[in-house]
């Protein structure tokens, strides 16, 4: 834990153009929580945790957001929808008016690592306009020694001035006031318009993502990963809703992290952050324990509801469905320090699949591994209104495209590389419907999951007999402990087998347009990963 307002040796903000200011640097939590409640910026709940809202953004802005194409960029970042360019020009205009605007105001400087391995570690330092903002990045970025601090010179840095808005977006190539823009040659995230705070650690966490890979040879992934007493390593994949954070938080092991981790040339699994930032709508200490019992002082809530008395109603969406917590890892009881780990055994991609047609265990070749981790599938029911019972497929590269600048091919093919060279068990959990899509069958129950975890984790799904699934020719176990068998074969859980072929065959069909905007990209071995059914093959040898 880092003592109050260390300030660095190297500590002239006026080298980024930021003028006769007032800086805060590296204050406790405790002090950040006092300014900000005394400048009537958030309200403590009744157990002392700091609470705020986020104003206008309650969540990021895809559309916002940028990467300056220059000569570094240009070759490497896969541009379109997800990755959108911005002039060097236009950037330098904008950042000459967020210096400005931050000049002449009360600031809080943080001074920050990310990268868990010692190999890969890199200095941030975040000028934030708001002190929550501060708070928010002590959380979630790790927190340097004394020492470190004093001596602390940055790789990158983060500007983030929520007050400012651009008054002509056109002007500046944008496409309205606000904006995140990152630009890999100056080594500078811009943040201006929104208070959000993700978008800070989104921002960092993009940039790791395009040059972990091409400057270090280091696979980044969005991904929990936790590690048992043999030093066992298992890291899980998934996009919201599909039980990550639930799945990776398991008492008889050590959490490394819960978001973002990368995997070296030298066989370790490292975590990019010091903290947590979860969900919080429909928290309850029975579901997620471990989150529910961070939220104390330290801890810092976004966009909640709650009443005079200070009790949060965690149900109540009425400011966002996105309500959020930030809080150091050290909140969690059972975690692994340092966080990071030698080679993982077990990789897990979860799916929360409401079409009901997927196995809710199969193991996957490193071909259709790497398919999977392209597709990055999980369904989202349409809606819970009578009569709408009809799933929406939902596919996100890598498990998480919005945050990928280079071509998901790209991480695929080096996921599939590592996981051949570490002979790692690659597994597609379905914790989504069994015995016929939403509305028709019911949830696979989480006790089931986990007893399938932990045979996997406990190697005793590598004797069993394996069967390959007709449509999606993914493998899947015959028999696995205190897991009813007739489960493992989804479609002995439908009632019509015609009903069955027909919603699996759909689901594959859904696959395949999805990867068609990849196959250009992709190898053979790749594609050749995918459902075996499409438009050419069809169902003679069931």
């Amino acid at each position: 834990m880092t003592t109050t307002s260390i300030i660095p040796k190297k500590s002239d903000l006026s080298i980024y153009g930021i003028k006769n200011v007032t800086a805060n640097w590296n204050l406790s939590p405790e002090e950040l929580q006092k300014i900000t409640v005394e400048k009537g910026m958030g309200r403590e709940t009744k157990n002392g945790t700091l609470a705020i809202n986020t104003g206008k953004f309650t969540g990021r802005s895809p559309q916002d957001r940028f990467i300056v194409k220059d000569e570094y960029t240009a070759d490497k970042v896969w541009w379109g929808k997800t990755n959108k360019p911005v002039s060097t020009e236009n950037f330098e205009k904008l950042k000459i008016n967020v210096v400005a605007y931050l000049s002449n105001k009360e600031l809080y400087v943080r001074d920050g690592s990310v990268c868990a391995d010692p190999t890969y570690k890199t200095d941030i330092r975040t000028i934030t306009e708001y002190p929550w903002s501060s708070s928010f990045v002590y959380n979630m970025f790790l927190r340097p020694s004394e020492e470190e601090l004093l001596n602390f010179d940055e790789e990158w840095l983060v500007l983030c001035a929520p007050g400012y808005v651009c008054d002509d977006p056109k002007a500046y190539g944008i496409r309205q006031g606000n904006f995140s823009i990152i630009n890999f040659t100056e080594k500078t995230a811009l943040i201006g318009g929104s208070a959000y705070t993700g978008e800070i650690k989104k921002g960092i966490f993009s940039a790791l993502n395009l040059i972990l890979p091409i400057e270090r040879n280091v696979l980044p992934m969005h991904c929990s990963a936790n590690v048992g007493d043999d030093g066992d390593t298992a890291i899980f994949f998934g996009l919201s809703g599909t039980g990550k954070t639930t799945l990776s938080a398991d008492p008889n092991r050590k959490l490394i992290g819960d978001d973002e981790h990368g995997w070296t040339a030298e066989n370790n699994i490292f975590n990019f952050e010091g903290g947590c930032y979860a969900k919080v709508i429909d928290l309850s200490e029975d579901k997620e324990p471990d989150i529910f019992r961070a939220i104390k002082p330290g801890a810092l809530l976004e966009n909640v509801v709650f009443d005079k008395n200070g009790d949060v109603d965690y149900m109540n969406a009425s400011i966002t469905q996105n309500t959020r917590v930030s809080y150091p890892i050290y909140h969690i009881d059972n975690i692994k320090e340092p966080s990071f780990a030698d080679n993982p055994k077990n990789i897990f991609f979860l799916t929360c699949d409401a079409f009901g047609v997927l196995p809710p265990v199969s193991k996957l070749t490193p071909g259709q591994a790497a398919y999977h981790f392209i597709s990055g599938y999980t369904a989202k029911v349409a809606g819970t209104e009578a009569g709408i019972t009809e799933p929406i497929p939902s596919f996100s590269a890598c498990f998480g495209e919005p945050f990928m600048p280079l071509h998901p091919t790209k991480y695929a093919e080096m996921l599939s590389k590592k996981m051949t060279e570490a002979g790692v068990n690659v597994w597609l959990i379905n914790t989504g419907w069994s015995g016929g899509p939403y509305g028709v069958g019911s949830r696979i129950k989480l006790k089931y999951t986990r007893a399938m975890i932990t045979e996997i984790l406990n190697g005793n799904l590598d004797t069993i007999e394996y069967e390959q699934h007709p449509i999606f020719g993914l493998m899947m176990p015959k028999y696995c402990a205190n897991v009813p068998t007739e489960m493992l074969d989804p479609m002995n859980t439908w009632l019509q087998k015609g009903a069955y072929i027909s919603k699996a065959i759909q689901l594959a069909h859904y696959f395949h347009l999805n990867f068609e905007k990849f196959a250009g990209e992709a190898s053979e071995h790749i594609i050749e990963g995918g459902p075996l059914i499409d438009e050419h093959h069809h169902l003679d040898h069931m």
